[in-house]
């Protein structure tokens, strides 16, 4: 497993870099199969200093993307959060799905060229689409895109419903419970 550290308005020292491969390279430990693992440190200005150093960690271990984010006063505090986070989203991925799972969450594609339009577009005063996403859908459960939307910590889920046999989007409610939109074409 390599794992990719970037910072984002502040350079990664050779001590931070190596904190931050001891405390989260032992995720391999438990997920055996990592094929990537990003983590990007972020120094932001902001008034509250508990609030200034960003770590985000994104793990893709198989189609399953597991995600963390997690802010602090130095970059050793928010590596330990983003560690304790990680954790916690290996522990219930472990929990709740089999060992010898053949099929893989969709993984996101970002069109940069229709980004880059999209910002320049930004300036005008009528609602544009600012974001594109493409993604890949593979065939999955109900049960187990609920899994996936709880993994990446989503409030809602475009997956393509294996059972009913068509795209399906999944939300959360703000009671809590979930919701499932099927659309027909009339």
């Amino acid at each position: 497993m390599e794992m990719q550290i970037t910072g984002k308005n502040l350079e990664i020292l050779p001590a931070i870099r190596s904190y931050i491969i001891r405390k989260l390279g032992k995720i391999d430990r438990y997920l055996p199969n990592i094929l990537s693992f990003d983590v990007v440190a972020t120094e932001e200005s902001t008034r509250s200093p508990d609030q200034r150093f960003i770590v985000q960690a994104t793990v893709n271990n198989k189609g399953t993307l597991l995600r963390a984010e997690e802010r602090g006063q130095d970059l050793y505090t928010a590596t330990d959060k983003v560690a304790e986070v990680l954790s916690r989203q290996i522990e219930h991925y472990k929990g709740k799905l089999p060992y010898t799972r053949k099929r893989a969450a969709p993984s996101i594609r970002i069109n940069t060229a229709e980004l880059t339009a999209a910002i320049e577009e930004e300036s005008e005063s009528s609602p544009k689409v600012v974001k594109t996403k493409r993604f890949d859908v593979k065939p999955m459960s109900l049960e187990e895109a609920v899994d996936q939307m709880e993994l990446l910590g989503h409030d809602f889920f475009l997956f393509y419903n294996s059972d009913a046999s068509r795209l399906s989007l999944l939300y959360r409610r703000n009671d809590g419970n979930y919701g499932l939109i099927e659309p027909t074409v009339s």
